[in-house]
């Protein structure tokens, strides 16, 4: 049995007539006459009744009919669920990424993923890298962009880790004028209220750890907030925060480079191992990849992000 010959018997059986069926079939009469009956043949029943001008079902044409409507149906929907797939003409990507890069580097992935691929669902979760890393063991994310750990530590679970970029750290501030210093040095905070983000971000794990590191434990203004209110403390001149290059040079705020070494973090795409990626997440990630690339070749990156891709 054919899906062919399905086809030609459900349109002689919906025309009552062979001829006109033939013709919505774009097909000559006699091979649709020739299908119908060789599966009638492999059936073993007849099923019209053929009378001139008096085309009807058996009552094995009628037995057949709801169950090659059905067939048919079936085979439609698995052929355009295929082609939808293939082409990206649906699905669904879960990324995670860190707030500071939700404001920065996301926005603009993820607009050049969406004019590509308009009918793919996209769902974002926000995060500090250690709860990402957890969605991405449990399978609530497809990718994640996380603050890859120092060298010699694990991200803590098995995961596929490439390492994107290496962003400077930078300070951020209100003041500005033709006497402001451009750089810093780390010792210098000593003596200045910082703002602070909320626990369980990165950028104040990192920030304290270089404090420490200097020799001081770093005295807060303000703490507490999330991304959008550290600009807005910042900008109300409650005092100075350590922003990443690509936020910072979003935000219209004074800044200044850190001395030396300065500071830094290294920016990671990750996916769990063990679950090949959909089309889909392979797609956002290859495009990822993509913008940061041509964003290196242009110019794109602020001062003091390098690219670490090959």
């Amino acid at each position: 049995m054919q899906l062919q010959q399905l086809r030609y018997f459900v349109a002689v059986a919906d025309a009552r007539h062979f001829t006109r069926a033939a013709e919505a079939e774009h097909v000559a009469q006699p091979s649709l006459s020739q299908q119908i009956r060789s599966l009638e043949r492999e059936l073993g029943a007849e099923l019209f009744h053929r009378a001139r001008g008096n085309i009807a079902l058996t009552d094995a044409g009628d037995a057949l009919l709801p169950l090659a409507r059905r067939i048919l149906a079936d085979t439609e929907s698995a052929r355009l669920a295929v082609q939808e797939t293939v082409r990206l003409r649906r699905g669904r990507v879960r990324l995670g990424a860190p707030p500071s890069l939700c404001t920065s580097l996301v926005p603009d992935v993820l607009r050049g993923f969406r004019d590509r691929y308009p009918e793919v669902t996209l769902v974002v979760r926000e995060g500090g890298s250690r709860d990402l890393v957890r969605s991405l063991g449990a399978g609530e994310l497809d990718l994640a962009l996380i603050i890859a750990p120092p060298a010699g530590e694990a991200p803590g679970t098995a995961l596929a880790v490439t390492e994107l970029l290496h962003e400077e750290l930078v300070l951020v501030s209100a003041g500005g004028g033709p006497g402001r210093r451009t750089r810093v040095r780390v010792e210098e905070l000593r003596d200045r209220p910082l703002v602070m983000f909320r626990e369980g971000y990165d950028l104040r794990e990192t920030t304290i750890a270089a404090c420490r590191a200097a020799g001081f434990e770093p005295v807060f203004a303000v703490e507490g907030g999330e991304m959008d209110a550290v600009l807005g403390f910042v900008r109300a001149g409650l005092g100075p925060a350590v922003l990443p290059g690509m936020v910072a040079a979003l935000s219209g705020l004074a800044v200044t480079h850190f001395a030396g070494a300065g500071l830094g973090r290294t920016i990671a795409v990750a996916h769990g191992p063990e679950v090949p990626l959909t089309r889909a997440a392979a797609a956002l990630r290859a495009a990822l990849l993509e913008h940061l690339r041509e964003a290196a070749r242009t110019g794109g990156l602020p001062p003091g992000t390098r690219l670490l891709l090959d």
